[in-house]
């Protein structure tokens, strides 16, 4: 039996608490809409942010090996690029080559045909110097490979590199014809550093896909780690509407709880009326 006192209601502290109770939960659902998260923070469910917290700065890392690869790609695209170019020039100096052997030439059509392969060798160098992708390059000669990052934890894809500068293809910047019988072993020359040149333009584009492939990969990788964060953290938010309009519904009984509480009190004013 409860006591009729206008120094404690029961009642009404009871309301209160509830009222309390339904408050907190209804900020904490606000919260949840607001950020879309139903760990948001470490206070919500530290173990489970704390994993989350380390995925997604896994997943966050990828970026850079993303980037890293992508700068391999254009590195290597730019070498390919420059070798079809010396792979053509080299054509084009066996033709030369071929019809300066020509032995009933006149001298001024043999020196043309030694100009314009001269011209063409020279062409080569410039080929190879300026096939470079910020900066660096992977037919130069300048190195002997390059390492671009393959995952997280910084360790490496690694690209050798394929030098098609006269000296990597077997020839120098003497090379020359001098006569018919020179120009026909000149033929044997340029075919051997044709052979060369494609067989190590072969090598990159083995390489250039091995890129392609692991870059695609990391993005994989990348978004399944980001829906291993969501999983963790994100909130479902079909279910949090619903228990918002449900906490609101009970806020407003729980107000009208405690009013109901509060007005007890005044009832034991009857008991004193004449």
């Amino acid at each position: 039996m409860s006591l009729n006192s206008i120094n404690t209601n029961t009642g009404a502290m009871i309301a209160l608490q509830n009222l309390n109770a339904t408050a907190a939960q209804l900020a904490q659902t606000q919260s949840i809409i607001s950020t879309g998260k139903k760990i948001a923070s470490a206070k919500d469910n530290g173990a489970i942010w704390a994993m989350a917290t380390t995925q997604q700065a896994n997943a966050d890392s990828l970026n850079s090996v993303k980037d890293s690869l992508q700068r391999g790609q254009s590195t290597i695209d730019v070498a390919l690029a420059a070798g079809d170019t010396i792979t053509n020039l080299l054509s084009q100096m066996k033709d030369k080559a071929l019809a300066a052997s020509d032995t009933s030439l006149n001298t001024a059509s043999f020196n043309a045909l030694k100009s314009d392969f001269e011209s063409l060798r020279d062409q080569i160098t410039k080929a190879a110097t300026n096939a470079k992708f910020n900066g660096v390059s992977v037919v130069d000669g300048t190195t002997s490979k390059l390492t671009f990052l393959a995952n997280s934890d910084g360790s490496g894809f690694t690209v050798d590199a394929k030098t098609l500068s006269l000296a990597g293809l077997g020839l120098s910047a003497s090379t020359t014809m001098t006569d018919a019988a020179s120009a026909k072993a000149m033929i044997t020359t340029i075919s051997n550093a044709l052979q060369t040149a494609t067989n190590k333009l072969a090598s990159l584009g083995t390489s250039s896909t091995g890129l392609d492939t692991h870059l695609t990969f990391v993005g994989k990788l990348q978004d399944s780690l980001d829906a291993g964060v969501g999983n963790l953290v994100d909130a479902d938010m079909a279910t949090e509407s619903a228990k918002l309009q449900s906490l609101q519904t009970k806020q407003q009984l729980g107000v009208q709880a405690l009013s109901i509480a509060n007005q007890s009190s005044s009832s034991i004013l009857s008991l004193f009326r004449g």
